[in-house]
């Protein structure tokens, strides 16, 4: 396969950034990135109902987005955006654009969750702290947000589906309310990328911008800010990856063809599948790490979206 041509038509925007702050620290930059991100490509955003409200939590309220009205015994979705655990935010494609597109497709609910970010002294447990929160919160409201209680799920994009595989592993460990189903998208889920996976295309990674690059020591570097020491000492719940899966729910996994962090997704997947677990995992072709941050005008975008749309309305309860 090659790059999907709607993306690669794009990457010129990012030429000669060492990184997506290095971009937007830049003249102009800010118009970069969105030009990267196909903002020109004309797309009308579904109508939802969106409202605000916060959850009780060990470090303060968290703040959630709540889209869509739901209905009677539907599904809903807890979804964390991705930014390396210190950036991103509820207002990213990869989360407003989504929980619109997935709440519209779905009629469930989607709760998108504003966890502190690790920077500025705040490391893990705070931001795996403030899934939980908003996780339990999801639960014990789902009904009057218009979603049955154990047809909720957990997820997130990249950093975010770190967040939401660590929860999970917390949640199972403490006998709390388990999600129904795990969505993920490009899940960072190893602090070491030399996991086993398929092999990609060398020369295609080798020439994509910097900015979507993941180096072993960038990965190393995410997690170290992550959790505030080495990465020796990161407990499973930090990186889940290493965790053993068992008792996990059903996953719906997307992975990347040409992403670095594609390894991660495949040996999650692999490691959950030889615990028994149902898998249902989508490789995008041509795809690169991040794609669900483009405009939804774009077709592969708009792969993505349906099948995690899918994916939450065939969910069933898990316990």
């Amino acid at each position: 396969m090659t790059l999907d041509p709607d993306l690669a038509g794009t990457l010129h925007h990012l030429a000669g950034a060492g990184s997506l702050a290095e971009l937007l620290s830049r003249p102009g930059g800010a118009d970069r990135l969105e030009a990267f991100s196909g903002g020109p490509v004309p797309y009308q955003a579904p109508d939802v109902r969106v409202r605000d409200a916060e959850a009780p939590g060990p470090n303060g309220p968290v703040p959630v987005t709540i889209y869509g009205a739901g209905s009677h015994g539907g599904p809903a979705l807890v979804w964390m955006h991705g930014g390396g655990f210190a950036g991103g935010g509820p207002e990213m494609r990869e989360a407003d654009q989504l929980a619109r597109e997935v709440a519209a497709r779905s009629g469930g609910v989607v709760v998108s969750v504003d966890y502190r970010l690790a920077r500025d002294g705040v490391h893990f447990p705070v931001p795996h702290e403030d899934v939980l929160a908003a996780w339990l919160w999801t639960v014990e409201h789902a009904a009057e947000l218009g979603a049955r209680p154990d047809r909720v799920c957990l997820g997130g994009a990249s950093a975010g589906g770190n967040l939401a595989v660590g929860a999970a592993l917390f949640l199972k460990d403490a006998g709390l309310p388990m999600p129904a189903k795990l969505l993920l998208a490009y899940p960072f889920l190893h602090a070491d990328l030399s996991v086993s996976g398929a092999a990609t295309a060398r020369d295609i990674l080798d020439a994509l911008p910097r900015p979507l690059r993941f180096t072993p020591d960038d990965c190393r570097a995410l997690v170290e800010n992550y959790i505030g020491g080495p990465v020796a000492v990161a407990p499973s719940y930090a990186m889940p990856g290493k965790a053993d899966p068992s008792g996990l729910p059903p996953a719906a996994i997307i992975a990347c063809e040409y992403d670095d962090l594609r390894p991660s997704a495949e040996a999650f997947a692999a490691g959950l599948r030889r615990a028994g677990t149902d898998v249902d995992f989508r490789l995008e072709a041509g795809a690169v790490h991040g794609y669900l941050n483009h405009s939804a005008g774009l077709r592969i975008v708009q792969d993505g979206l349906a099948f995690l749309a899918r994916a939450l309305v065939e969910t069933k309860p898990f316990q």
